[in-house]
């Protein structure tokens, strides 16, 4: 956070590429009230909003961004944000946009966390999730056809997608592999002089703002500088660790609250591939070995993070809630579940902004290496197989009331009990995507009309 010393600095930044922090503060505060759908759903919005209505940054330069974001742990969506709202606006950009992105979230599963663990599910919230999560499947198709539809420009990128596609759904390939072997594939195919691994230009009519900014002179906060990235490592280190150890030293290692902290830093390290990676571990080790929550509850905590703002792995902050709720240690259950909640979230995304401020500039700097655009080149293409997969999953479990696990012949994916099918939601899925892809209907009014459906629906005793 050193490079913020004063208020000049961002205002003279946002004179290089002609956008104010107000403005971009106001474009980030509409990104996070959009940002359903998991990642595919959050990338599009991004996408739609920052590369092809407001031209503040290049296809390219978007796309390099998401390449290094999906190859970190944590939720890659948020991630992007940040690192675009640094770009913008050095440090203090970046923490507005990230921050501002998980923000809807945080307050929208705490007040839902407060409804489940006084009432239970309440009907007509679940009555307005199932006509949310009606019109996100639709916003997440969009997602996979925008991104996909740059990213795959030729035949053989097409195959990468495939491939990365059938791994990761049919086979439960691990996503690093499937990352490193497409940048392996790009690398190479870069190095061989093969055209289909060049990088991607910009897709806008004229030249996005950041990439003109960087196109001159480029911004200090731009450039590497190992001085700066041991600074700034050391304060996000202190933000995210010195509240861990602060509570292992006052209230102990079998505290609830420290349990909390441990499991959930440690938890940050390793999501890689995003929430849907991990979430299965967070699931087994929340209920079966700490016992915080049932594994209903867990599934009632992910319906809430898959149908409000922000990224899946929110679903962090109602287990939380509900572990503290549950193990108050002197305080009311309810101040207990709200601290609990907040810390869970805290060491979750602390470290998404580490990885964003040392990392980004020396991600910066690769931009102009022909093997590494090639490799990155080959990753974009393998990363849109992934969300696809995500997708795929997100629809089995909007359409269908019961999936069952195949496995067998190195075969492990879920699918769908076709008796299941949930025909109100798979045509309200259906109207969605008419209203966005013939009729070209807003977000917001989609998402608005989806959600008042859902509610009558409830009332008429359809669903």
């Amino acid at each position: 956070m050193t490079d913020v010393t004063a208020s000049q600095k961002v205002a003279a930044q946002g004179q290089a590429h002609g956008i104010s922090f107000t403005e971009a503060l106001v474009v980030w505060i509409r990104v996070a009230i959009l940002s359903f759908g998991g990642p595919a759903g959050q990338i599009a919005v991004m996408h739609r909003i920052l590369v092809e209505e407001k031209n503040w940054i290049s296809e390219g330069r978007f796309l390099h961004a998401l390449n290094y974001c999906m190859l970190l742990p944590g939720p890659e969506a948020q991630q992007l944000a940040t690192y675009i709202g640094w770009l913008l606006h050095r440090t203090a950009g970046g923490i507005v946009a990230g921050g501002l992105f998980i923000l809807p979230g945080i307050f929208a599963i705490m007040g839902l966390s407060y409804i489940y663990a006084a009432y239970g599910n309440v009907g007509l919230v679940e009555a307005l999730f199932f006509g949310l999560k009606a019109a996100v499947l639709a916003i997440v198709i969009q997602a996979v056809v925008r991104v996909g539809r740059r990213a795959l420009r030729n035949p053989l990128m097409i195959g990468i997608a495939a491939a990365a596609f059938v791994a990761i759904f049919f086979f439960g390939a691990p996503f690093p592999v499937i990352i490193i072997g497409a940048a392996a594939i790009g690398f190479v195919g870069a190095r061989l002089g093969r055209s289909e691994f060049a990088a991607i230009e910009h897709g806008g009519k004229s030249s996005a703002a950041i990439d003109s900014m960087l196109g001159e002179a480029v911004p200090d906060h731009v450039r590497p500088n190992s001085a700066r990235a041991l600074r700034t490592g050391l304060v996000w280190l202190a933000l995210w660790l010195v509240p861990v150890f602060a509570l292992l030293i006052g209230l102990g290692p079998n505290d609830v609250f420290s349990q909390i902290a441990i499991f959930f830093s440690k938890m940050a390290l390793v999501t890689f591939g995003g929430a849907y990676a991990v979430l299965a571990y967070v699931a087994q080790q929340a209920a079966e070995y700490y016992h915080w929550v049932q594994p209903r509850e867990m599934l009632d905590g992910l319906g809430m993070a898959e149908t409000t703002p922000g990224p899946l792995i929110m679903v962090v902050q109602f287990v939380g809630f509900m572990a503290a709720f549950r193990q108050a240690s002197g305080l009311s259950p309810m101040l207990a579940g709200t601290l609990g909640g907040l810390l869970a979230t805290w060491v979750t995304f602390t470290p998404c902004f580490l990885w964003i401020f040392v990392g980004a500039p020396y991600i910066e700097a690769l931009r102009g290496n022909k093997a590494l655009a090639g490799a990155l080149s080959a990753i974009t293409a393998a990363v849109v197989g992934v969300i696809l997969n995500l997708s795929i999953w997100f629809a089995l479990h909007t359409l269908f009331r019961q999936t069952v696990p195949v496995q067998g012949f190195g075969l492990a994916f879920d699918a769908p009990v076709p008796a299941s099918i949930d025909l109100p939601a798979l045509l309200l899925s259906v109207a969605a995507a008419v209203a966005i892809f013939r009729f070209n209907a807003g977000m917001l009014v989609v998402l608005a009309a989806s959600c008042i459906t859902g509610v009558l629906l409830r009332v008429a005793g359809v669903i």
